[in-house]
């Protein structure tokens, strides 16, 4: 299974889910060899090299009949998403964020991630939210990414609807890893995984058109 994983903190749900959903422990040794950054991961799924994964919202314009209704999606904030105002600066390690930031007419750095979040939380003033700023001049949710897939259509179909409507449970041990590794307190963390919805219904698709229109 060459399924790109994106290492950030707001899929560690669905990589706990598919640690207990798929038991082979060779799929889970593949899985965790073919993490990269989101614009890799695009790159590579582009490519073929991997044959499913989390791909930025714009990039997976190009594969809608190859996509299924989950990603990661921002209600009305993210905090992982940023813009430092200022002179303008895409994030390498993007695509989605990079593109919404000039959308909304915005001038800055764009910074996404986990480094994001530990940016946004201690210094939050001195950055803008870019998901909140979608959500108060659409009122809509923000999708920045979408689960596509080349080959077993079938199998992550039935993966993304047992993920959704399942209630996936972070071992503490697992928040504490994170904490430590992102520098990131374990109470912030469970706090912005709040912020995270994975189901695309719609009126996040409705925002998701509006987006990819133009």
């Amino acid at each position: 299974m060459l399924f790109g994983k994106i290492d950030y903190i707001n899929l560690l749900p669905f990589w706990i889910f598919v640690k207990r959903y798929i038991p082979s422990t060779q799929i889970k040794q593949a899985i965790a060899y073919k993490r990269d950054f989101p614009s890799n991961i695009n790159k590579k799924f582009k490519a073929r090299k991997i044959q499913a994964a989390f791909i930025s919202s714009i990039e997976s314009k190009r594969y809608s009949n190859s996509c299924f209704d989950i990603g990661i999606v921002a209600k009305s904030e993210i905090k992982s998403v940023i813009l430092k105002p200022g002179v303008s600066k895409g994030d390498p390690h993007s695509a989605s964020s990079n593109r919404l930031s000039k959308k909304l007419g915005l001038e800055g750095e764009v910074i996404i991630g986990d480094k994001a979040l530990k940016a946004y939380l201690e210094s939050p003033q001195s950055y803008m939210d870019l998901a909140s700023i979608w959500w108060e001049r659409y009122r809509r949710p923000f999708v920045f990414a979408r689960l596509c897939a080349h080959k077993k259509r079938a199998f992550y179909k039935k993966l993304s609807k047992r993920f959704l409507r399942s209630s996936t449970k972070i071992p503490y041990y697992q928040l504490q890893r994170y904490s430590k590794s992102r520098g990131v307190p374990y109470k912030e963390i469970k706090e912005y995984l709040d912020l995270v919805y994975y189901g695309i219904d719609k009126k996040a698709k409705i925002s998701l058109k509006k987006f990819l229109r133009d």
